[in-house]
């Protein structure tokens, strides 16, 4: 039938042994892939072959390979997470390419994700963004209230939702001319900001996050907007309005 026929491929992967190491790309012939397999998949198949002939594997980060943990950050063919949209790589599906086709590999590239071996980055600058204000004051005292109890208006409730669904996988980051992390930082600081648990630390949250992403070195936002194409969540620029309406406020409100 048109459409199963299994795939030979060439895959020119960014090699690099950690992170104080100089990387470079190293080609590989990968054949016999089924079109249905996913991406991961075939970097299974190439691992094996490489591991059977008593090579290196190749290093690349992955975990629930359901499109939710937002582990496999790959560069593909200089699109974030390969050419389908709001997909994450795991989701990909290799009917997406060609017979015969080179297809190039690359780490998330920025500053504040450094590599740490092969394909495989260091994203714990997103764990200390979210350390420094993505949490909520609760009361445990006994007489915790049940959300459920506290009216929320279904346009704030529905932007929370859809900024909640934010994975952290950095693809915003690594398709940012800038590599920009303010969409990730926009989505946890409107999150919270729409909804009546997040007002205690409301001022303070958007303060000290916006202030650790710049101690990160991620780039400034200049709003070419690829960040929210390549997001595999479809999160909103929005949220980055929103930020900076936050951000604003908070710095001329603050008590000092």
């Amino acid at each position: 039938m048109s459409g199963t026929k299994d795939m030979n491929l060439t895959l020119k992967i960014w090699r690099q042994k950690d992170q104080k190491s100089s990387g470079k790309m190293v080609d590989y012939k990968v054949n016999g892939i089924s079109p249905d397999s996913s991406f991961l998949e075939m970097m299974d198949v190439l691992n094996e072959g490489l591991i059977s002939k008593g090579e290196e594997p190749v290093e690349f980060d992955h975990d629930c390979r359901e499109g939710i943990c937002g582990m496999c950050s790959l560069y593909i063919n200089g699109e974030a997470h390969g050419p389908d949209r709001a997909v994450t790589t795991c989701q990909l599906h290799m009917r997406k390419f060609k017979d015969g086709e080179t297809i190039t590999i690359e780490p998330w590239r920025a500053k504040a994700f450094p590599v740490l071996k092969d394909l495989k980055v260091d994203r714990s600058s997103f764990d200390r963004i979210q350390q420094a204000g993505g949490f909520i004051s609760v009361n445990t005292s006994g007489n915790t209230q049940d959300a459920n109890a506290t009216p929320i208006s279904k346009d704030n409730a529905d932007k929370a939702m859809d900024a909640a669904t934010c994975i952290g996988c950095g693809a915003c980051v690594a398709t940012c001319k800038n590599a920009s992390a303010m969409l990730f930082v926009g989505a946890k600081v409107a999150q919270y900001s729409l909804l009546p648990q997040g007002q205690v630390e409301r001022k303070d949250r958007v303060l000290n996050m916006v202030k650790q992403m710049d101690l990160e070195g991620f780039g400034n936002c200049t709003n070419t907007g690829a960040c929210e194409v390549e997001c595999p969540k479809g999160i909103s620029l929005e949220n980055i309005a929103i930020m900076n309406r936050e951000y604003l406020k908070a710095s001329l409100t603050k008590e000092e």
